[in-house]
This record gives C-alpha cells, structure tokens and sequence, in this order.
C-alpha cells in the first residue's frame, strides 16, 4: 500500500479507503474477515456512516483490535446541533471508539442544506467545539453538489472534503475543477468517491438483481481492468488524495490490488483513448442532473 498525506490534516492515509458499506449487510465474520484482508493490504482509513444500514455496528466490531492503527471517519446527515449530538454519540457507541478522527457534515445536495447547518441551532454550532474537546481531530464535508460543497468551505475552513471526481462527469462537464482549485488553495485533504463507477444504474431492477446491490451507481467491472485502470487514474491526475471505491468488496479489492500500478504508472494517452471510446458508447448514461448541477446517487 502507497500513502499520501490527507491535506493539512497532518494523517498520512492509504491511497485507498475502506468505504463502511462493504460491510453492510454483511455477517459479522464476512465483515471481519474484509476489514483483517484490508488491515493486511495496509489500508489504514475507514469510513463509515448511519446511514448505511447496520454497517456501523458491523465495522465497529470488526475493527476492535485495530481502533488504534488506524484512521476512523464517520458522518452524519443531520443539519441540527440536536439531531447530530445524538447521532454523533450513537455512533461513537456502535464503533467502540471516544474519538473520530474526521467527522464530517455528509451528503450536502441543497442549500438548504447550508443555511440549517449554520442557522441558529445548526449542527456548526456543535462541531467546533467537539473538536476542542478531542472527540473530533478534524471537520469535513461530503457533497454531491460543487455548488453546495464551494458554498460550505467558504463558510467554515473544513479539513477535508469527499466529492465524486468521476472520469466521465468531470470529462462532460467539468464537474469538481472548482472545487478541486478552491480545495487545495485551502489545503484541504481531498477523498474521491465515484471514480470507479462506469454509470447510473438503468433501473431499480438493473441494481439489485446485479452483483452490486449495494452500490448506488454502477461499478465498472473487475473484470474490465483496463477500463477500471483508466478510470482510476483519471480520478488520481486531478489530484486527488485517496480513493473510496464502491461499497462491494469486489470493487474494494481490485482498487488496492490495482493501486500501485496506477500511481506508478499515471493517467497516459491510451488511458485517455479508451475513456473517449466509454465517453461515445455511454451516451445518455450519465447520473448528472442539470438542474441542480449534482449527481444523483
């Protein structure tokens, strides 16, 4: 495993992560033996959040004998201060842990969204003080909305941030160039969700009689590694920090066993060759919504 600095968190963090919903769902001794395979891969950052079914108590057991090697983020989706207490205890609970080392404000779509979170009793009245209290070593957000998620960093100075650099989203539309920019004049640590993903799923149907249940877009296939490669390392020539695969324990694996060879050999004219050819055999399956300019998920 290769390990890159997280921004100006001061976590130097595996260039992949363990997304908690690979665990979702799954038995205990499935969920212990995926995070021991991680543990041994040298992964060393977990995320994981309430809403992601019973993945919180399923992690949080499987990662007992590991809480001290390793980097825990959790999130949550609530906006108030009230709410967020609540949640933020009941998952401290649930991952046997009196700490998190990124909590972050999660699923930012709306500015809606925002104007809770920094209104009166809104959950920016609470962090802050969790993380001078050391129950919180850093602050972040995660946003499927650019426009949501540059609204939020210019509001409060986050430690990181977790977007969907998409090989195809950002190609077609550019989607997270500011974001990036704005990000990294800032110093924060940038988390890349979505990068291996091929499209939305076509139906609900599609989704769960596939071998991805679980994942809420469509995962390239381990089997297509030259085009799993490519899409990789698009999300990497940004400049991205690390990677969160999809949330099934195929799409985990093969990005670490694939890791090092696309940090060591980056993003190439073939690679951009094939990701053109995905770009015209693809068309219309897209998960971008013009309107709110934010990926349905």
């Amino acid at each position: 495993m290769l390990y890159r600095k997280l921004g100006k968190t001061g976590m130097n963090v595996s260039a992949v992560v363990y997304g908690g919903i690979v665990s979702t769902d799954a038995d205990q001794a499935d969920s212990d033996r995926y995070v021991e395979w991680a543990i041994e891969q040298g992964v060393n950052y977990f995320d994981v959040a309430p809403t992601y079914g019973d993945a919180q108590l399923k992690l949080g057991n499987s990662l007992v004998p590991y809480r001290d090697e390793v980097y825990l983020a959790c999130k949550t989706e609530a906006r108030t201060a009230r709410e967020a207490e609540r949640l933020f205890n009941e998952s401290r609970k649930l991952l046997h842990t009196d700490y998190f080392d990124n909590y972050q404000m999660h699923a930012l779509s709306q500015m809606s969204d925002i104007e809770t979170a920094f209104g009166p009793g809104g959950i920016m009245e609470l962090l802050p003080g969790l993380r001078e209290l050391g129950q919180i070593r850093h602050i972040g957000i995660t946003a499927h909305s650019e426009e949501v998620a540059l609204e939020a960093i210019r509001r409060f100075d986050f430690d990181t941030v977790l977007f969907p650099f998409n090989w195809m989203m950002h190609r077609k539309h550019g989607m997270g160039s500011r974001l990036l920019e704005t990000a990294k004049k800032k110093g924060m640590g940038i988390l890349s969700m979505k990068s291996f993903v091929e499209r939305k799923w076509d139906s609900e149907a599609e989704r769960y009689s596939s071998r991805y249940p679980k994942s809420w877009c469509k995962p390239i296939d381990a089997e297509n590694t030259e085009f799993g490669l490519a899409a990789l390392k698009y999300a990497l020539s940004l400049g991205v920090d690390t990677l969160v695969p999809p949330g099934n324990f195929e799409s985990f694996s093969f990005v670490v066993n694939h890791i090092e060879e696309c940090l060591a050999h980056p993003y190439s004219a073939a690679d951009d060759a094939l990701l053109n050819r995905k770009l015209v055999e693809m068309d219309g399956k897209e998960f971008f919504d013009s309107n709110s300019k934010s990926i349905h998920y």
